[in-house]
């Protein structure tokens, strides 16, 4: 199948704009534009009952965390804990705004998104020791902000479908009950070798080489491609997981990954939905105000998590 007509607008736009990719600047370069360009397209923001910023204490210093409260509640609303994309190295609780407004309204849970830090500078292990540092805050303080700490879920998407995926096994390990996780096109694999990986390559947003300097600026050394918190799919065990969705685009450097994630999960016992989306590309989660796509996701998406929260 070709690349759906509205992607290929979309991709025809971003050509013509001339926008450097990502690997030709410094991470800060590539923040900035990641931070301007990226609201273009995505969800258009819709009201929610209340937005607030808060910090949770962690060794690694304070993470913020921006919280959404979709509707005013006498009992408590469930918990979805959102990890942001961006290659470990871009994308914030702000680039990220419209998203979790969907989520919260979509799923009817109050959604807890996590600016945690970024590489270079603060290269693994730092981004998951936040985002599982909030999740056991959460566990722990859901009453505290109108959550129900019995029903909580972790979702992402790219990067932060790592994240998610990895957070899982940790809250496993940990005793702490997920009810779901949600994973958007997730990084999975501790290399990027995949067929889909090099029949990808080039031409669908994603390039090769813009992984591979996603990579490089996240890793400390290649030790780190041995740790399933770098790699869930590398984990031990893949069993007692709670229920997973996992979204794949057909034009996706990461979709190999993506399905093989799924089929371990499978294959170790867990409730698994694997979702396709034909002549899609990597991003398409965030051109939903281009791409029909991108808005069916999302609701797939809040139907999933609904489904186990509520």
């Amino acid at each position: 199948m070709a690349v759906h007509a509205q992607v290929q607008r979309v991709l025809d736009l971003i050509e013509k704009s001339g926008n450097p990719e990502f690997h030709k600047l410094s991470p800060q370069e590539a923040r900035a534009q990641f931070e301007a360009k990226a609201p273009i397209l995505d969800a258009k923001p819709i009201e929610v009952h209340r937005v607030e910023e808060q910090q949770v204490d962690s060794p690694g210093g304070p993470i913020p965390v921006r919280i959404y409260t979709p509707c005013e509640n006498e009992v408590p609303l469930p918990v979805i804990v959102w990890m942001h994309g961006g290659g470990h190295v871009l994308g914030s609780v702000v680039s990220y705004d419209a998203i979790c407004r969907h989520l919260a309204i979509g799923s009817q849970a109050i959604v807890v998104s996590v600016d945690y830090r970024l590489a270079p500078e603060h290269k693994f292990p730092a981004a998951i020791d936040d985002a599982f540092a909030v999740v056991e805050w959460v566990a722990s303080n859901a009453d505290a902000f109108g959550g129900d700490p019995t029903r909580i879920a972790v979702a992402g998407d790219s990067a932060g479908g790592n994240l998610a995926a990895v957070s899982a096994l940790m809250a496993r390990d940990a005793g702490i009950q997920l009810r779901a996780q949600a994973l958007v096109y997730p990084v999975t694999a501790p290399d990027a070798e995949s067929d889909s990986h090099h029949d990808n390559a080039e031409g669908f947003m994603l390039t090769r080489a813009n992984v591979l300097w996603f990579q490089s600026h996240y890793r400390r050394d290649e030790r780190d491609r041995t740790d399933f918190r770098y790699a869930p799919a590398i984990a031990e065990s893949h069993a007692d997981l709670a229920p997973a969705l996992i979204q794949v685009a057909e034009f996706d450097p990461l979709k190999d990954e993506g399905i093989e994630y799924a089929n371990r999960l499978s294959r170790a016992g867990n409730q698994v939905s694997l979702t396709h989306y034909a002549g899609m590309i990597h991003g398409f989660f965030s051109l939903s105000s281009a791409v029909d796509a991108g808005r069916d996701a999302i609701a797939e998406v809040c139907a999933f998590l609904s489904k186990h929260l509520q």
